[in-house]
């Protein structure tokens, strides 16, 4: 099928140069397509139109990755990483407005976006595209034996989704930071990877949690709440491809379906889908966070 290209528009009027980092759903979305797509092919040929969005010198950069078979491509965080067989890796964070667009080889002459600035050209005839309207995102080539090493000075928490993250590891990581506000600890990367400012407030909705609470004051059964609601709300995200609030688009071009479902994100102003009462936003460092006064406590 023709995959659709679109120009960045935004949903929400009232997300007007307001934009939101993709977060776990949106990138394990693309990393699951691109891992898909990719793996087994071979890079013909890079073109870059923006140097400063690769953190390498581009003719360093291109003699690495040519005739480089894509091992696999996986996720930690909000990095996706493309393992390459010649022993490197590629790592591209998409920051705000990043998009990787893949385009199939049998359709001919598909434009390039308004803000491609990297094109990923394999042996087949297909691409790859990566886009960044505010140009905040980026792509590293790090040799695969220091891949680990890299990751662990990034200091990511664990991922909420992984079997091995747990009701008793979360209770754990709470009890470090007991005067943090809630919604601030559920997004900082260093406590849970991967959560950010739209996936924080729908779980807190639902686990009927105000957003300002301090991580000491949480009952057993509200921190329950949190974490059980945590891994139902993403997986449910990653199946609905992840949220097209402002600029995000799949691996194909496409908007992920999870807009519909959200409670309170982008409702300020609305009614609670709970209560019927009206839907607030407040800042807590920085951020919004969107609640329910009545169903929040």
């Amino acid at each position: 099928g023709v995959y659709p290209v679109k120009e960045t528009k935004f949903l929400f009027s009232g997300f007007r140069m307001t934009f939101f980092m993709p977060e776990l759903p949106e990138v394990e979305t693309i990393s699951r397509q691109l891992n898909g797509f990719l793996a087994g092919k071979k890079i013909k040929s890079v073109e870059i139109f923006l140097p400063k969005i690769i953190k390498a010198p581009p003719a360093e950069f291109k003699k690495a990755v040519l005739d480089a078979q894509v091992k696999k491509v996986w996720r930690r965080a909000k990095i996706l990483i493309f393992e390459l067989l010649n022993g490197y890796s590629i790592l591209i964070h998409l920051k705000l407005t990043g998009q990787l667009i893949f385009q199939k080889p049998e359709i001919k002459n598909q434009r390039l976006w308004k803000y491609t600035h990297l094109i990923f050209n394999f042996q087949d005839g297909s691409r790859l595209l990566f886009n960044d309207l505010r140009q905040f995102g980026y792509v590293k080539l790090v040799k695969i034996e220091k891949l680990a090493e890299l990751l662990a000075k990034e200091n990511f928490g664990p991922e909420p989704l992984e079997k091995n993250f747990t009701l008793k590891v979360f209770e754990k990581i709470l009890r470090q930071r007991p005067r943090a506000k809630i919604k601030q600890f559920l997004m900082d990367p260093k406590n849970l990877a991967g959560i950010g400012n739209i996936y924080s407030d729908e779980i807190l909705f639902v686990a009927g949690v105000h957003p300002s609470r301090r991580v000491e004051t949480l009952k057993g059964k509200e921190t329950e709440k949190i974490f059980e609601n945590s891994k139902k709300i993403l997986q449910k995200a990653i199946k609905l491809r992840g949220t097209s609030a402002d600029t995000y688009f799949d691996a194909r071009g496409q908007e992920g379906k999870f807009l519909k479902e959200l409670k309170v994100y982008g409702k300020k102003g609305e009614k609670c889908v709970k209560c019927r009462g009206e839907i607030t936003r407040i800042k807590i460092g920085g951020r919004s966070a969107h609640f329910c006064p009545r169903c929040q406590k």
